[in-house]
Formats: C-alpha cells, structure tokens, sequence
C-alpha cells in the first residue's frame, strides 16, 4: 500500500546529499505545508581523488597467488562522514525535543547511510524518499514532497 507523505505541522524535513544538508521545518499544515530551513550544513571541501591520495593501490600475495587491492574512495568517505554528522544534528535536535516528527529525503547513497542511524529516532521518523532533492528552491521541494508517496 502506497500512502503519500504527510506533513502535519511543526515536522520536520531533512533533505540531503553527501555535501549538503537542510532542516526544513513545516509551519503550515499538512494541507498547506509551508516549509522553512532552519538549518544548513554543508560539506567542507572535497578535492580530487587524485589530489588526495597519490599511492597506487597494494598488492595481496596469498600463496602464489597475487591480488590487486583496490584504492580508497575518499569522495564515498567524505559523503559517508557527512551523512555521519547530519544524522548527529539531527540526533541532537531530537534530544532537545525539537523534532516529534521527521521526514528524511536524501540520494540514494546518502539515505542508505543515514538510515543506519535512524535507529535511535524511534517512530520520529514517519516516512525516507530516496530522492536527490538539495538542488532545488524550497517551494519546489514543497511540490515534490505533496505528490510523492513515502517509502515507510
């Protein structure tokens, strides 16, 4: 069963990426939601991969045997520790009792990551869309967020 995301008044909306992040907070309703960020984090900057590591990757010998040991990804590491510290801002505002209710709207990957710390919000968390939204004006996210239906 589909159902669409519900924005009740006062919820809040995390929309994020691996670089950016936005706490919007409902003060409309769920027929009108009129979001408004309040809050902002953005990754610091994330030089090339080449820029950051020079080594080639190792090599394995098992018996006779050698295997190719494949490089780091710094960029996946940087938008994991993002994801890392926006779910730590929002573990935070939970606590303090600012947030009852929370919709996570992130990429893919970064939604993947964040979920793994979903855990200790409870059922603060009524619905994850895995959607790549922080590119947009909030009233456009406001649209995306009315027509789509919630993955939980």
């Amino acid at each position: 069963m589909t159902r669409t995301v519900a924005l009740n008044a006062n919820c809040l909306v995390v929309v994020a990426d691996g670089e950016k992040a936005l706490f919007l907070r409902n003060a409309g309703d769920a027929k009108f939601p009129n979001l408004r960020v309040e809050r902002h984090l953005e990754a610091g900057h994330n030089p090339p991969t080449h820029d950051q590591g020079t080594d080639r990757p190792g090599r394995v010998a098992v018996g006779e045997a050698r295997s190719a040991v494949e490089g780091a990804d710094w960029h996946d590491r940087a938008e994991a520790a993002f994801a890392a510290d926006v779910m730590a801002a929002l573990h935070e505002m939970h606590r303090d009792g600012q947030c009852k209710e929370v919709v996570l709207v992130a990429a893919p990957r970064t939604l993947a990551v964040l979920r793994q710390g979903t855990s200790a919000l409870g059922e603060a968390v009524v619905a994850e869309i895995a959607k790549d939204l922080t590119k947009l004006p909030v009233w456009e996210i406001e649209k995306h967020l009315a027509a789509q239906p919630a993955d939980h």
